[in-house]
């Protein structure tokens, strides 16, 4: 999905978006999404992604009920790279 223009939301802190994380991504933390949902796109798929799934799950719990077509990334950051796919630091 992400190949194909997803929009590729990370909700972790700072450091551990500093650590790797999805080339492109736009990074909010968990806390302050809802004061960034204007910056998210209403016209494509957000994938959120977190280190496990956990705290992506509970933002796209919040996107969804603000109309956002939101979808937690399965296995997070670690499910990410471990599928062969790339991060960057």
């Amino acid at each position: 999905m992400h190949s194909e223009g997803a929009f590729v939301l990370d909700v972790r802190e700072d450091d551990e978006f500093a650590a790797g994380h999805v080339p492109g991504a736009k990074h909010v933390p968990m806390g302050q999404v809802p004061q960034h949902l204007d910056e998210l796109p209403r016209d494509r798929r957000v994938l959120v992604i977190c280190q496990s799934g956990n705290r992506s799950r509970q933002v796209v719990e919040f996107l969804r009920a603000q109309g956002v077509d939101a979808v937690n990334v399965a296995g997070g950051t670690g499910g990410w790279a471990g599928r062969g796919w790339p991060l960057e630091a």
